[in-house]
C-alpha cells in the first residue's frame, strides 16, 4: 500500500509537465510512466521502444512525440528511438540538435540522457543498429551502439562505461530547473565525433564502430534518442 501512495504522489507532482499513469508492473519512482493521449503526431517519423519497455508490453504510444513550428514536443514514457525514414546521412556529415529540458529530473530518481543518433540502419526491425550521444543535465555524457547482434538480437556497446563526466555539459541548477545541451554528431571520413554545447568529447573510429556485432554502416537514418521519463523541447534538429 505504501508503494502505490508513493507512485500516485508522484503522479500528481508530475502532472504539470505531462500527466502520468503507472502500471501495475512499473510501479515506482523511476520506473516508465504512461502519457495519456500519446503517440506520434509528427508527420512522417516513427519510433520504437527499448526490448525492455517492450516485453511490459509499452509502445510509443505511452508516449508524445509532436511538432509545434518547428519545435519536437517531447513527453517520454518508456525509452525510445524516434526516425523519419526520409532522414539519411551518407558520407560526410552533421546531425545535432538543440535539447532543452525545463524541468531536469523531476520524474526520475536519477538523471536520464537524450541526444541525436546517427547510422540507423533496420530500424524497427530485428537487428536494428544506430549509434547515439547523449547528454545527462548532471554533467555527464553517453555514446553507445545498438549493434547487431546475432540473430537480429540487440547487441549494445557502451563505449564511454556507463557515461561521463565532461566539462562541456551543462549542468541543472537544480531538480525542476531547465538545462539546455547542443548536442552534435559528425562523420568526417574515418572518424566520428561528439561534440556538446560546441565542445568534442569523444572521437571513434570506423573500424571500432562497424562490424559483427556493430553498425551495418557509417551511413544511414538519423533521428532522436531519448532515455525514459523525459519532457524535452528539440530545436534546429537537422543535417548538415
Amino acid at each position: 500500500m505504501r508503494r502505490l501512495l508513493y507512485a500516485s504522489t508522484i503522479a500528481v507532482a508530475t502532472a504539470l509537465v505531462a500527466p502520468v499513469v503507472y502500471t501495475a508492473a512499473f510501479q515506482g519512482r523511476d520506473q516508465d510512466r504512461v502519457v495519456p493521449g500519446g503517440g506520434i503526431t509528427a508527420p512522417g517519423w516513427q519510433g520504437s521502444v527499448d526490448a525492455a519497455s517492450a516485453r511490459f508490453n509499452h509502445t510509443v504510444k505511452d508516449s508524445k512525440f509532436a511538432v509545434e513550428g518547428g519545435v519536437f514536443k517531447l513527453n517520454i514514457g518508456p525509452a525510445a528511438v524516434y526516425w523519419n525514414p526520409a532522414n539519411v546521412a551518407k558520407g560526410d556529415y552533421t546531425v545535432k540538435g538543440t535539447f532543452f529540458e525545463a524541468t531536469f529530473q523531476t520524474v526520475n530518481d536519477h538523471p536520464h540522457p537524450y541526444g541525436p543518433f546517427i547510422a540507423g540502419n533496420k530500424m524497427g526491425q530485428p537487428g536494428q543498429n544506430l549509434l547515439y550521444c547523449s547528454a545527462y543535465g548532471d554533467g555527464k555524457f553517453i555514446l553507445r551502439l545498438f549493434g547487431n547482434g546475432e540473430g537480429g538480437a540487440a547487441a549494445v556497446t557502451n563505449l564511454n562505461a556507463r557515461g561521463e563526466a565532461n566539462p562541456a555539459v551543462n549542468k541543472a541548477e537544480g531538480i525542476g530547473k531547465p538545462v539546455t545541451q547542443e548536442i552534435a554528431l559528425s562523420v568526417k571520413g574515418d572518424s566520428v565525433t561528439c561534440s556538446i554545447n560546441g565542445t568534442v568529447v569523444a572521437t571513434k573510429t570506423k573500424a571500432e564502430l562497424v562490424g559483427p556485432g556493430k553498425l551495418d554502416s557509417l551511413d544511414g537514418i538519423f533521428g532522436i534518442r531519448v532515455s525514459h521519463n523525459v519532457d524535452l523541447d528539440v530545436k534546429g534538429f537537422g543535417k548538415s
